[in-house]
């Protein structure tokens, strides 16, 4: 199982969004290596929810349900997408802040390439994410 992080402004679509659909297709994506780390995910990975602008933090874990597939809302280009099923809710949610001063996440994704709206995460930096929102 590999472990991700995927971006999206809670105004556009939120944890509350997705809970209450139970699935999601994640489309929309057009920067290529976040389209590169969607072809990577497979079915039974972890991703990490991540609200972004406003509220700036992990707030859910969800499932990778269907591996890559053309994206539908791509008008032209090479593009994916991936399904996405949600399983919980972080409680409380991990803020940005917090990560950036847990020394174990010193070189997560987020704090290096923070504009890039899909990532991979090491399976220490998720249980450290996890473990923060635990604490």
């Amino acid at each position: 199982m590999n472990h991700w992080l995927v971006k999206q402004e809670p105004s556009a679509y939120s944890w509350d969004d997705f809970s209450r659909d139970g699935k999601t297709t994640w489309t929309g994506v057009r920067n290529f290596q976040a389209r590169n780390h969607l072809r990577a995910m497979k079915p039974g990975d972890r991703v990490f929810f991540y609200h972004s602008v406003t509220e700036k933090a992990v707030v859910g874990i969800a499932e990778v349900v269907r591996a890559a597939y053309p994206d539908p809302t791509a008008t032209e280009g090479d593009w994916s997408c991936v399904d996405l099923r949600p399983i919980g809710a972080l409680n409380p949610p991990v803020t940005l802040e917090k990560i950036k001063l847990e020394p174990a996440l010193a070189g997560i994704g987020l704090l290096r390439q923070s504009r890039l709206s899909v990532m991979p995460l090491t399976k220490a930096e998720f249980q450290a994410v996890r473990n923060l929102s635990r604490s």
